[in-house]
């Protein structure tokens, strides 16, 4: 039985560390300073398998502004297909890309079996609660998937001049806020600890019930301390566990919480699995049965 759903997934594999994020992946690892090793498909499965988990594989697209080709949702689809057991997959489409994005977001789902969606607007550069890309959020909530947005600081050109490009502004979660009042029958997902604007998230959370926050991309060790109590308490029910593997390793993060006392047996159940099952109820995971 799987013990936990990690719900922020890359793939330290060829295809997405050396094509898709190209430039972008050096200043990443400089950031968590970590060096990627990369690993083939069967590896990747072999860790997960190792660790007792599920893990959430997200797809990437942001050639408009990057100017780099996607790792594509058939890609993430096919991995999923041969370790159906290990791995759920989240399409990406460009908002850019307009009436074409919100086809390929109905194909990735209906066609491909992927389970949601995934942006990360820093890097795609847009305004989540932008009107012009409200068809493909309306897509979204008609096809029923959660939909994850990257929010707070950025690894991807950090410490560099100009960041590469990428403008934080994009990441505040403010614009989740407005997103989950226009669409109310979106399940919306802050990915990270939203950090500088983390309370804005707790805000955000407390008003917007369709709203969540993973917890991905950072050690328990530096998420602030306000972030991870209203986990354990009155936001308990709407907390993901995430790695942000490969850049932070499911075992670093799960080493590192441990000796958070205050997070009781039931509040850990739902941050490690509980909550992402119910958020995945419409696909195999929501028929699994989980450890404590």
């Amino acid at each position: 039985m799987p013990r936990a759903i990690d719900f922020h997934v890359h793939l330290p594999t060829t295809e997405f560390m050396q094509v898709t994020l190209g430039p972008y992946a050096k200043a990443a690892e400089r950031y968590f300073r970590t060096e990627v090793k990369l690993k083939d498909i069967e590896q990747i499965a072999a860790d997960y398998a190792e660790l007792d988990m599920i893990g959430v594989l997200l797809a990437w697209d942001a050639e408009t502004a990057t100017g780099l080709p996607p790792l594509g949702n058939d890609y993430v689809a096919a991995i999923v297909e041969r370790y159906p057991h290990q791995f759920v997959g989240f399409a990406s489409v460009d908002p850019h890309k307009g009436k074409a994005a919100v086809k390929e977001m109905e194909r990735a789902v209906k066609e491909l079996g992927l389970a949601g969606a995934k942006f990360h607007p820093g890097v795609q550069a847009f305004y989540p609660n932008d009107p012009q890309f409200y068809p493909l959020m309306e897509k979204i909530q008609e096809l029923g998937i959660p939909a994850l947005f990257h929010t707070g600081t950025n690894g991807l050109g950090a410490g560099t001049p100009g960041g590469m490009g990428i403008k934080l502004d994009y990441t505040r979660p403010i614009y989740l806020d407005a997103l989950a009042a226009d669409f109310p029958d979106l399940t919306i997902i802050g990915a990270h600890p939203s950090w500088p604007w983390h309370e804005e998230m707790i805000a955000a959370m407390l008003h917007k019930t369709n709203l969540y926050n993973d917890l991905s991309g950072w050690s328990p060790k530096r998420i602030p301390e306000v972030l991870l109590r209203e986990a354990a308490t009155r936001l308990q029910d709407r907390f993901l566990f995430g790695s942000d593997y490969p850049f932070i390793t499911p075992q670093r993060w799960l080493k590192d919480f441990e000796p958070l006392t205050y997070f009781q047996p039931e509040a850990r159940e739902k941050l490690m699995w509980r909550n992402a099952q119910k958020l995945l109820a419409h696909t195999q995971v929501g028929q699994m049965t989980f450890s404590s």
